[in-house]
């Protein structure tokens, strides 16, 4: 069983490694309604992967208790507090903790990867002839899309606040980020921009 759990690990991860997840919800007995009597409930962990923003379930050590936004371990190495990856979690069972943190924990990541954001933008590319990757940000219209294209020939973007002195009349673009990355994790998407799914 053990070994089965470890190649599924192997499969499951080996596409978008997450070395570091937050943790969204905790449920010490597992989920409500999903235990058979006299069975004893596993706990699990509904948590967010830190670099390719995927929702994961876990399952914690033995004794573990874990809070909401506290990041947890579960790279390669010697884990601390997880046990091991029960997979990909589908957006449909996150508990209504763990929906009332996602935007919060979504907000945290995009701050401290800021640079990583501003990049996109001074990269990015045409998804097709009549079609930007720039226009699926929400708020992004052609004639923005073209002003930002513009801009950054002139001069790469340096910073959000960089972004918004160079960009006339635009949406909070911090907030569009976040827009875009909560319906990748939430919906099904044509395309993906920041989420590996």
């Amino acid at each position: 069983m053990l070994m089965e759990v470890e190649k599924m690990e192997e499969r499951e991860v080996k596409r978008s490694r997450e070395e570091h997840a937050i943790v969204l919800d905790f449920l010490p007995n597992g989920y409500p309604f999903q235990s058979r009597p006299g069975q004893m409930s596993m706990p699990i962990v509904q948590a967010l992967g830190k670099e390719h923003m995927i929702l994961l379930e876990l399952v914690p050590k033995k004794d573990v208790k874990l809070q909401p936004h506290e990041e947890v371990y579960i790279g390669e190495g010697k884990r601390e507090q997880i046990h091991h990856i029960n997979g990909k979690l589908a957006p449909e069972k996150l508990t209504s903790t763990a929906k009332a943190e996602l935007e919060f924990v979504v907000m945290n990541l995009v701050r401290k990867k800021e640079k990583d954001f501003i990049d996109f933008f001074n990269k990015a590319q045409p998804l097709s002839t009549r079609m930007h990757s720039i226009e699926l940000i929400p708020g992004m219209g052609k004639k923005r899309m073209w002003e930002i294209l513009d801009e950054r020939q002139t001069k790469p973007f340096e910073s959000f606040a960089d972004f918004k002195k160079r960009v006339k009349l635009l949406p909070d673009i911090e907030k569009s980020i976040i827009r875009r990355i909560m319906l990748e994790i939430t919906t099904e998407q044509k395309h993906y921009l920041f989420v590996d799914r």
